[in-house]
């Protein structure tokens, strides 16, 4: 007959695994001091890294042309001239070419959701046939490059099949191309698949037919990661260049990330700048301002229960 051996009471205060720093060693000033000095270096080190590039773009768009040329490069400007953003506003007409990105990226984003969620809702909740087989089918697609679907998407959209339609200057030749994005099918179906069954099989026996279930009872309790898609659909119709370059010909249609490549030769460097700065401000504004539900987002289909 053998007796357990008696286990050590655990301390409040001990972490439950292993860390780089033991408790011991905490306690004492000089760990405590190593500690702090360790934590603000690596915080100082990459706020630096991620700030200092928007940084250098906004001072850059403050000098004179010379000075943002000049070798070695200045820090800090010489004179300040804040009126290089108003002068690249009205000299490049941003305020057309942000409603054209305004347009496609909203537009894409519409659509995208309109066809995502409901294909993500039909592979995790109504399982059809053959469901995982198109699933696989599409998470295939991610792996093709970019550049090899260039060409068939353009010839596919200057005679759209069955309609026969050409829909080059047209938003639509962005809009629909991005329709069915396998990335955010997957991230929605893997959040749909941590929503219990039995909400959806009270739903049916309550006699809600697929549809209002989607809209009564998953997209509801969706917000976090309909935010997420939300954001890295309309992220990335704003700064898209190569698709954009190709279906809109006709400049006075043209996106931002378009208009400027167009014009960065004949267009002062600070005003330049000034016109990329002013170009990426409602995409950091939109991150400011949705940066808790993107990460609620991300992290709430990580643990079932």
């Amino acid at each position: 007959m053998t007796t357990a051996l008696p286990q050590k009471k655990k301390r409040a205060d001990e972490p439950s695994g292993r860390t780089l720093v033991s408790p011991s060693q905490l306690r004492t000033r000089g760990g405590r001091a190593l500690y702090a000095i360790v934590f603000v270096g690596t915080f100082v080190a990459f706020t630096i890294a991620f700030l200092f590039p928007l940084y250098w773009a906004v001072t850059g768009a403050m000098k004179t042309p010379a000075e943002l040329a000049a070798t070695p490069a200045t820090l800090v400007p010489h004179d300040w001239h804040p009126e290089s953003f108003a002068a690249a506003w009205a000299q490049l007409n941003l305020g057309k070419y942000f409603l054209n990105t305004v347009i496609v990226a909203g537009g894409a984003w519409l659509v995208q959701l309109a066809v995502d969620v409901p294909a993500a809702f039909a592979l995790s909740k109504l399982r059809p046939k053959f469901g995982n087989l198109v699933l696989g089918l599409m998470l295939v697609t991610l792996m093709l490059p970019a550049a090899a679907l260039l060409v068939p998407t353009y010839v596919t959209v200057t005679d759209l099949p069955l309609l026969h339609l050409n829909l080059i200057d047209s938003p639509a030749a962005i809009w629909l191309p991005a329709a069915a994005n396998a990335f955010n099918i997957y991230l929605l179906k893997r959040f749909f698949d941590q929503i219990p069954d039995e909400l959806v099989e009270a739903a049916r026996l309550d006699g809600a037919g697929p549809i209002r279930t989607l809209w009564r009872i998953i997209l509801p309790i969706s917000r976090p990661i309909l935010a997420v898609v939300s954001i890295l659909t309309i992220v990335a119709a704003w700064k898209d260049f190569i698709w954009p370059l190709l279906v809109f010909p006709d400049t006075g249609k043209q996106t931002l990330s378009v208009m400027l490549q167009r014009v960065a030769t004949d267009l002062p460097l600070n005003l330049l700048v000034a016109g990329m700065v002013l170009a990426s401000v409602p995409m950091i504004a939109l991150f400011l301002v949705f940066q808790r539900q993107i990460f609620a987002g991300l992290t709430a289909g990580s643990i079932k229960g």
